[in-house]
């Protein structure tokens, strides 16, 4: 199972391995802590339903550079949550067994460190992140480079760390290693609720199944999640075998309550799908009060079948007698010590439903020897078929007082649901939906756009502002004027004369040669400095008014002018042609086209995601819902 290579499964898996700390290791020692983790975690465990495959340590021996240590990897599937509940199992294991030290990584490499992203520090990257990583005594630890100027460790190499140097340096300077408050609670609020959210993550619905199948199910509940993707994985050659059910004929079938996860209860809801006519499963019409419980027994019997039909009909027999013993006896007494029977007398029928799905974790994850190959769902299920007697009738008077189902208005998911669950992952708030409490301030919308281009970004991409405090955007006069001073030469009339010279090709009339004659004698004269800009100032003067006559002049909104009554007087002297010249050269309001851009940009989205509200949202600010028009929007902004 656990090789020395570091080849990922195709599937969505997560990996996990416990290292013990310098010192404390060996195999018998590693072994012993296997079962005490087994006898500890059997409460939470025994009962789990997994979308895959379940949590299961194992011994492994020294490899190369890896040394000996307890681990597996687990299939999650469709379901990340059994990736963060085996988060929180590593976590509680190294707060329970403060001499191991765990890592967690999948198929994404450290996707701790991607949960946490925001909260990095520079110098972590993917390429150095490996063997860095460590649950240790229940916290998250980061071992640091030596560059780092938070920490000087002359011991820490720069390059990539061992499993053996990792732990060699977490157990003398945990302390110092400890992640930083905001990565932790990011990581920490992935698994926070655990194990009341165990509960929470379970749907359960009303079904109309096969007597046998209801016999199964109150044995090994968790024989679900395999019906439940065999259906939903199902090809062709599957359905062939359910055009007649010899395993789960439909005549004996009977109302009962199913225990699903939410994940495994949408698959199985969501899936279009119509019986074969020759396999004796009709449906009533969707208007009868248990249409949906008849679908929904109807699309897990033909999972039961299809696992069924691909076992090979002689299963071992699991009546082997391992429950004898000082490890059973560990195991038994602490799940009474954690109430797992939950005060049922003992010999009643709960206490013996819950022994043997305890007996079966046992078998499946405790005592189940190394080289054993795992019994397929299929042949597990006929095994109890064969092993199990079941009464129709108890099931049918079972079936008269069955608890309420589970209301599953929780898959219709509205918009605005799902906007805020979006924003509650990327951290951000959700604003007011009161209009007396929705005041955007666009004023921060334009200084944080400032703001973002103004970072300077390198290769690995743009570096967002989270305010737009952190950086302000200054410009210096003098130096934009010394470099123009350099570009321009010392003379920026050269730039007329050359325009004069292109013009003067086509004309050689005596009046052009005398102006050439004065245009070259004042070339000659010393030009100071003042002259220089203010020749400047006339030169970019000239090139506003000829582009305030096009188009791209007129798309741009001006500064509203605030005439005062000392300036009323000349205006009025200044005749028609100087007030439009004063029109023309209005002053550009930077901030309201830039405001006005990203809202007719904002309202080109249509609702969907795009290039504003990502960009904006990413800062932490959030646009208004488009109700009014932009040109509304612009009359709030000025």
């Amino acid at each position: 199972m656990e090789g020395c290579g570091r080849a990922a499964p195709a599937e969505d898996a997560v990996r996990y391995r416990l290292f013990a700390a310098p010192g404390a290791g060996g195999e018998e020692r590693l072994r012993r802590c296997a079962d005490g983790i087994a006898v500890r975690l059997a409460p939470l465990l025994a009962a789990y339903i997994w979308q895959r495959q379940r949590f299961r340590l194992r011994y492994v021996p020294p490899c190369g550079d890896t040394p000996e240590h307890i681990g597996g990897s687990t299939l999650f599937g469709d379901n990340v949550e059994d990736e963060w509940f085996i988060v929180y199992l590593v976590r509680e294991i190294s707060r329970a067994f403060p001499e191991l030290a765990a890592r967690v990584d999948d198929n994404d490499g450290e996707f701790l460190l991607i949960e946490a992203a925001d909260f990095l520090p520079k110098w972590l990257s993917p390429e150095n992140s490996e063997n860095r990583v460590f649950f240790y005594k229940g916290e998250l630890h980061i071992i640091p480079l030596s560059e780092t100027e938070e920490q000087q460790w002359e011991e820490l190499p720069a390059e990539g760390l061992t499993i053996s140097e990792a732990l060699t340096l977490l157990s003398a300077h945990s302390e110092e290693f400890l992640a930083a408050e905001p990565i932790r609670r990011a990581v920490y609020k992935r698994i926070d609720g655990y194990p009341e959210k165990i509960q929470a993550s379970y749907h359960r619905a009303h079904c109309y199944l096969p007597a046998g199948i209801v016999a199964v199910l109150k044995q090994r509940p968790s024989l679900v999640a395999a019906a439940v993707q065999a259906f939903y994985l199902r090809d062709p050659s599957d359905l062939r075998a359910c055009r007649s059910f010899h395993t789960f004929p439909p005549e004996e079938r009977v109302m009962t309550t199913v225990t699903f996860t939410k994940c495994l209860y949408a698959q199985l809801v969501q899936q279009k799908f119509a019986p074969d006519r020759r396999s004796g499963y009709t449906l009533p019409p969707p208007s009868h009060p248990q249409y949906k419980a008849h679908e929904l027994g109807m699309k897990l019997a033909h999972g039961f079948e299809i696992l069924c039909s691909k076992c090979s009909k002689v299963s071992p027999d699991l009546k082997r007698n391992v429950f004898r013993g000082p490890l059973w006896e560990r195991y038994l007494h602490s799940l009474k010590e954690k109430d797992y029977f939950k005060g049922e007398m003992e010999g009643s029928a709960k206490y013996l439903e819950l022994l043997r799905m305890a007996e079966h974790y046992f078998q499946q994850s405790v005592n189940k020897p190394e080289s054993s190959v795992e019994m397929s769902p299929g042949d597990e299920i006929l095994t109890l078929l064969r092993t199990t007697t079941f009464d129709v009738k108890e099931f049918e008077r079972e079936a008269t007082c069955l608890p309420p189902e589970d209301d599953d208005s929780w898959l219709e998911i509205t918009p605005d649901a799902l906007d805020q669950m979006l924003k509650e992952a990327t951290g951000g708030s959700q604003p007011s939906s009161n209009e007396e409490e929705q005041k955007y301030d666009l004023e921060a919308v334009a200084e944080s756009m400032k703001a973002f281009v103004s970072k300077v970004s390198t290769h690995k991409g743009a570096e967002v502002p989270w305010s737009p405090d952190e950086t302000n955007v200054t410009f210096d006069v003098d130096s934009f004027t010394k470099a123009l001073d350099r570009i321009l030469g010392a003379d920026s009339e050269e730039l007329d004369s050359d325009d004069l010279d292109e013009e003067e090709e086509f004309n050689f009339s005596d009046e052009d040669d005398d102006d050439l004659d004065a245009e070259n004698q004042r070339e000659d004269e010393e030009v100071s400095p003042n002259e220089l800009i203010g020749s400047l100032k006339s030169y970019m003067d000239e090139m506003d008014r000829e582009l305030a006559q096009t188009n791209v002049g007129k798309s741009f909104t001006t500064q509203k002018k605030r005439a005062s009554s000392a300036k009323a007087a000349p205006s009025q002297n200044a005749g028609l042609g100087s007030e439009e010249e004063d029109a023309e050269l209005t002053p550009v309001d930077v901030d309201m086209n830039l405001v006005t851009n990203l809202l007719e940009s904002y309202s080109a989205q249509a609702g969907l995601a795009g290039p504003t509200s990502n960009i904006l949202q990413s800062m932490g600010v959030y646009l208004p819902e488009n109700t009014d028009r932009i040109g509304s929007s612009e009359g709030a902004a000025e």
